[in-house]
């Protein structure tokens, strides 16, 4: 039986693939109960997030595992194998352990660092735990990785000034326009991203942050949190005819707004430029607005190479996040092996127990009456040597945990002693 983490991220893909191939928040009880029902997976956990879509499984094959999260991934995108299946990045057991530890400190991000990763990986579990497809193997591991993030932002610097992806996308957008004070921003999109979008902005000298938001109870809660101005979803024409800077990132499945939209649009402007960030994933632009004069549209990609030119100033606190990774590594698999044995463990020395306490009783007529003393010491011998029968077992099937000579070690004990 193998952990095995099956998926896309930034690195591996290009931006219009891997929008392809996320997974919908809304969509994931449904894709978390298609996954456990496939043969070989007994738990999962889908991490599904503007850098990467990644199934987390307990396989009871590895082999089996992989080709039933790749066959996940056909039927719930509808993208050919052909285009994705080259693509993905597979490992199990202790390297995916390592990953998910990786990803969790922000090691694995655009933006080196940032802190809304840890919170996407604790709603993934959480998902996962509602809606019952985690269990004694994926919830140590993700309350471990837990630990990991919050431990690597305790102890290092990798999280100092640019912390998340919407201080970055306004801080690419800063530099773009050479500030923006003064500037108008309208915020589409209300959920985590989108409130940390206005929360970038609040204090940085905008003239005004208007959010809009599918629901418009939780538009106006942003909004006025922040200094804000909530507006309706269906008056952005007229709002971004006026606005300078749009910044969006929605949990739509397709485009809200259209090349036709943003060109109409542009007629309206009286030749002012408009700057589009896009950071949603699916993206919520079209990126053929692209082509219209006066309209700048970056996205994903442009921010990766935003943040990558900022990465110098926390290379050198990598190294320190690595070693907390693999010291943590460490203290997982051993964790892991202490649990993966102790059943068999206490198995065998249950039944070493029982074996003795039934030879006592069955002998205790043949001993002749025994005062408590006596009998504490009778006792105490036999499971003396009990203890000291399967003391060299037990170590040596500690020892050979996780290991293929553990399996058969294990496999052995359960013959034997009938486990």
């Amino acid at each position: 039986m193998s952990v095995v983490v099956v998926g896309l991220n930034h690195r591996t893909v290009p931006l219009d693939l891997l929008e392809r191939m996320t997974v919908a928040e809304s969509l994931l009880p449904k894709v978390l109960a298609d996954l456990t029902s496939r043969e070989h997976i007994t738990e999962a956990v889908v991490l599904s997030t503007c850098n990467r879509i990644e199934v987390y499984a307990f396989a009871e094959k590895f082999h089996g595992g992989y080709q039933d999260i790749r066959e996940f991934f056909e039927d719930t995108s509808h993208v050919p194998p052909e285009e994705f299946s080259d693509h993905l990045t597979c490992l199990y057991d202790g390297d995916a352990a390592r990953h998910l530890f990786a990803v969790a400190s922000g090691l694995d991000s655009a933006v080196i660092g940032e802190h809304e990763i840890l919170g996407q990986v604790r709603t993934s579990w959480e998902t996962g735990a509602a809606e019952g497809t985690v269990g004694p193997v994926l919830n140590p591991l993700f309350r471990h990785a837990l630990e990991v993030g919050k431990r690597v932002r305790t102890e290092t610097a990798i999280s100092r000034n640019i912390t998340s992806v919407s201080q970055a996308a306004v801080a690419m957008a800063k530099e773009r326009l050479g500030g923006l004070e003064g500037r108008r921003v309208l915020v589409v999109g209300a959920g985590e991203m989108g409130e940390g979008l206005a929360r970038a902005l609040h204090g940085g000298g905008v003239s005004e942050i208007l959010v809009a938001n599918r629901t418009w109870e939780r538009a106006v809660d942003v909004a006025a949190r922040l200094g804000g101005v909530a507006v309706r979803l269906d008056e952005l024409p007229r709002h971004l005819a006026e606005v300078d800077v749009l910044l969006t990132s929605t949990g739509a499945s397709s485009v809200i707004l259209e090349h036709g939209d943003l060109d109409a649009v542009v007629s309206l402007r009286g030749g002012r430029d408009i700057l589009i960030v896009d950071i949603a994933v699916p993206r919520d632009v079209d990126p053929a607005a692209a082509e219209l004069d006066g309209v700048t549209l970056l996205d994903m990609d442009d921010l990766r190479a935003f943040a990558e030119v900022g990465l110098a100033e926390r290379r050198r606190e990598i190294t320190a996040v690595q070693a907390i990774v693999d010291a943590e590594l460490n203290r997982y698999v051993d964790e892991s092996t202490a649990r993966s044995v102790a059943p068999i463990v206490a198995a065998l020395r249950a039944r070493g127990n029982q074996v003795s306490s039934g030879e006592l009783d069955r002998l205790v007529g043949r001993l002749g009456e025994l005062d408590d003393r006596q009998r504490e010491v009778v006792e105490a011998i036999a499971a003396g040597i009990v203890g000291k029968l399967l003391h060299e077992p037990t170590i040596r099937l500690k020892d050979a945990a996780g290991t293929a000579r553990g399996e058969r070690l294990a496999e052995a004990l359960r013959d034997l002693f009938d486990l």
